[in-house]
């Protein structure tokens, strides 16, 4: 199938139906797109010709859509619609997404939307839903799921899954449940159909079955889904009663969140912001990291004031122009060391003691800041450099090198076990110390080594 990519001729077709409140004409235009197309669609259209459109289109699609929309454009057609329009919408969507686009909105608007929802038991499911913290296994979960009791048949099992299927969207697992509803195990769609029709199910089902709890982190449990290949893990609570199950793209849509709150947290952006978003938000986002970036120049100034006597030295003052090379060295390997220890962390690889780890960096950054050590001495003798000043630079930038590495491995570890986002060491956290330190330790060991 080739991927939907939205023309300027599709979208001015679009506007000009809009325009000529051509309802019939835009219904036969977008029948056969898929709503992650048309959520596309309505992302580059005005806020009055997307609620126009959006009141002329199948219910059962715009309610799919939503889910698919940008968050701001989402929030303009919600606030242009009704409880009762609301409620229509909700009503389509499995109670997992349905829970999400409830919890958008206002406290008030939320519980006339529930109220106005026709099937009590869907409403019900929200209402459960809304109770989890939204990224744990509660708030990831949906209701929807086929379960079966250990007593039943095959023949009785496969009458009741007729009927519970038809509230589910894909039937990923049968889970197995006693009278209490505690998950008892998983039933092979294979072993039922090849079972004696009066076999009981106790006797077929599959008692290994992974789970997860209600209050799981939503991390965890994509480590668990990533690590097994799950496309679908059954959730319960604290006694091990069925409660719901989480879906693959659940999963995926979180994974998808989680790396860009890290992208933007290594980037030095202390809160998720999008390009669009006010020039109020973006600054909130922003201002602190600088303001910490602003507090390690002046650092830096300082360390350069206290070597002052040192660099006014007719003989070594060319050191002054080597400053900015061992600061971006030392911000570079900071970086790129507390990068991959975030990546490993994120992804439940990073092993061992930490200890070892240290050890590890440490040879990484001999043979890294060797290798580089020569490179500058190499680069003195072309440029007729005196051999100390050229062995000064380069022994300093050895142990900027390994001193970096460790701050980039040491850091990341530690928030990490004492539950911060690790992913907050990678930006100017990292290389703003780094900076500070390579800039004192070039200075230092040009001191202690020239006199």
């Amino acid at each position: 199938m080739t991927p939907f990519q939205l023309s300027e001729e599709l979208l001015q077709q679009v506007k000009r139906d809009i325009a000529a409140q051509d309802n019939a004409a835009l219904q036969n235009l977008l029948k056969e797109y898929h709503y992650a197309d048309l959520a596309e669609i309505f992302d580059n259209l005005f806020i009055e010709e997307a609620v126009y459109l959006f009141k002329r289109i199948d219910t059962e699609k715009t309610a799919d859509m939503l889910t698919e929309l940008d968050e701001d454009v989402r929030e303009d057609i919600l606030e242009a619609l009704s409880s009762v329009e609301i409620a229509k919408e909700i009503n389509e969507l499995d109670t997992d997404d349905a829970a999400d686009i409830v919890g958008e909105l206002s406290e008030e608007l939320q519980k006339e939307v529930i109220e106005q929802i026709s099937d009590s038991e869907h409403a019900e499911d929200i209402r459960e839903l809304l109770t989890y913290d939204e990224n744990s296994a509660g708030g990831l979960m949906a209701k929807e799921l086929v379960s079966v009791n250990h007593n039943w048949t095959v023949t009785h099992c496969v009458r009741e899954m007729r009927v519970q299927a038809q509230e589910v969207t894909r039937v990923h697992s049968i889970y197995v449940v006693n009278d209490n509803n505690v998950l008892l195990g998983r039933l092979s769609l294979k072993d039922l159909l090849t079972a004696n029709e009066k076999s009981k199910i106790k006797n077929v089902f599959i008692p290994k079955v992974d789970y997860v709890k209600v209050d799981e982190d939503g991390e965890e449990v994509a480590k668990i889904m990533s690590k097994y290949d799950l496309e679908a893990l059954p959730v319960v609570d604290e006694n091990k009663k069925l409660m719901g199950r989480i879906t693959i793209d659940d999963i995926v849509d979180l994974i998808k969140d989680e790396a860009e709150k890290d992208y933007q947290l290594a980037a030095g952006i202390s809160s998720v912001v999008e390009a669009d978003d006010s020039i109020f938000e973006l600054t909130k986002a922003r201002l602190p990291w600088l303001i910490l970036g602003l507090i390690g120049g002046l650092g830096s100034v300082f360390i350069l004031e206290g070597f002052e006597s040192f660099m006014n030295h007719p003989s070594y003052r060319s050191l002054f122009f080597f400053t900015p090379l061992i600061a971006a060295m030392a911000g570079n390997v900071g970086v790129q060391s507390s990068a991959i220890i975030v990546q490993g962390l994120a992804n439940d690889v990073v092993k061992g003691s930490l200890l070892h780890r240290l050890l590890k960096e440490v040879g990484l950054g001999l043979i890294n800041g060797g290798a580089l050590a020569l490179l500058v001495i190499l680069f003195g003798m072309i440029t007729n450099q005196p051999t100390e000043v050229s062995m000064t630079i380069a022994i300093s930038m050895l142990c900027v090198i390994i001193v970096a590495a460790l701050v980039g491995t040491f850091v990341p570890i530690i928030l990490n076990k004492n539950n911060i986002d690790p992913a907050i060491a990678t930006g100017p956290f990292i290389t703003t110390s780094n900076d500070i330190f390579g800039i004192f330790l070039f200075f230092y060991i040009a001191k202690l080594f020239l006199g």
